[in-house]
């Protein structure tokens, strides 16, 4: 999904927490293990974060930059 035209200034304020977040970044960086399984399946429906990073830079909380 590519990034979105009509971003807010709140959307690029809550990717950047998730691009600071330890345990996304744990999982961004190993792409193995149970901090990586609990951030694929929490990113979508819990985490407004994770949701807010796909919508800025149109990949997945959990995927490699």
């Amino acid at each position: 999904m590519p990034p979105t035209e009509n971003l807010t200034p709140l959307d690029k304020a809550m990717a950047k927490v998730c691009e600071l977040c330890p345990v996304c970044l744990h999982a961004r960086y190993h792409q193995k293990g149970l901090v990586y399984d609990f951030v694929n399946k929490i990113e979508e429906d819990v985490c407004p974060f994770c949701r807010a990073y796909e919508r800025v830079h149109g990949k997945k909380a959990h995927e490699r930059r």
